[in-house]
C-alpha cells in the first residue's frame, strides 16, 4: 500500500486541499486522511518550523513507512519575479542554516526555496537573495527534505505565496511559541492596536486563501500521478 504524506504548518494552509477527508488529532498533530485504491494521502500540520515538521513527519511514520513526501505551504517572496496569491512547485531546497541543499522530484518549477528559522524580514529577504540566490523562503520544507534525503524516499515542494517581497510586514517571530504554535489571540491584540498594519495583513490573508487554492490544484496533480 502507497502512503503519501503532505507536511504543513498550520491547518489554513491545507484546508482546500482536505475538504471531506477523516481529520483527527493525535500527539499534538492535526492529520487528515483519504483512503483510495492503492493507498492512502495523510497530510499533517504541527505547527511552524522545522521542528514541528519533523514531529508531524515522525506521527505520520509511526504507521508505517512513508512512499512520497510533500511539504506544503505559505511562503514569502525573496524577488518581485514571485506574485503573491499564487503557488509555485519549487526545484531546489536550501536551509538557511547551514547551507544544505535538496533536490526536488520535480524541477520544472525553477524556483529555489530557502528555509529560515525565523520569519524573513526585509533585510534577511536581501540576504537570502544574495547569497543562495533563492525565489521564496518558508520555515519547514528543508526540515522535511532532510527526511526525505535520509530515508531515500521522493520528496517534492509546493508552496502558496503570501507576501510579496516589498511588503513591510509586522515582525511575526514574537508570536511563535517555542513549539511553532502561533499566538493568534496575543496576535490579534498587538494588530488591533496599530491600524498601520491593516492593509498589509489584510492582503496577506486574501493572498493566502487565493494561493492555497492554487496549492491545491498543484499539489493533487502530484498525488494523482503518485498513486
Amino acid at each position: 500500500m502507497s502512503r503519501i504524506a503532505i507536511i504543513a504548518a498550520m491547518a489554513d494552509e491545507l484546508k482546500p486541499l482536505v475538504r471531506g477527508w477523516r481529520r483527527e488529532s493525535r500527539n499534538g498533530v492535526a492529520l487528515w486522511r483519504r483512503r483510495h485504491d492503492e493507498g492512502e494521502w495523510i497530510a499533517a500540520c504541527a505547527g511552524i518550523g522545522v521542528d514541528a515538521a519533523t514531529h508531524a513527519f515522525a506521527e505520520i511514520e509511526k504507521e508505517g513507512a512513508i512512499n512520497l513526501v510533500l511539504s506544503a505551504g505559505w511562503a514569502g517572496a525573496l524577488c518581485e519575479d514571485f506574485a503573491a496569491g499564487r503557488a509555485y512547485c519549487v526545484s531546489a531546497v536550501i536551509d538557511a542554516v547551514t547551507g544544505e541543499r535538496f533536490p526536488v522530484a520535480c524541477r520544472s518549477g525553477g524556483c529555489w526555496l530557502a528555509t529560515s528559522h525565523r520569519v524573513a524580514d526585509q533585510t534577511e529577504k536581501r540576504r537570502l537573495v544574495a547569497t543562495y540566490g533563492a525565489g521564496l523562503v518558508d520555515m519547514e520544507a528543508a526540515g522535511v527534505a532532510r527526511l526525505a534525503a535520509t530515508r531515500g524516499i521522493p520528496f517534492y515542494c509546493v508552496k502558496a505565496v503570501t507576501d510579496g517581497f516589498s511588503d513591510q510586514l509586522p515582525d511575526f517571530n514574537s508570536f511563535i511559541s517555542i513549539h511553532g504554535k502561533f499566538q493568534v489571540i496575543r496576535f490579534i491584540l498587538f494588530a488591533l492596536l496599530r491600524p498601520w498594519h491593516w492593509p498589509t495583513l489584510w492582503r496577506m490573508g486574501q493572498n493566502g486563501r487565493r494561493a492555497a487554492r492554487g496549492m491545491r490544484d498543484s499539489l493533487l496533480d502530484i498525488l494523482e500521478s503518485g498513486r
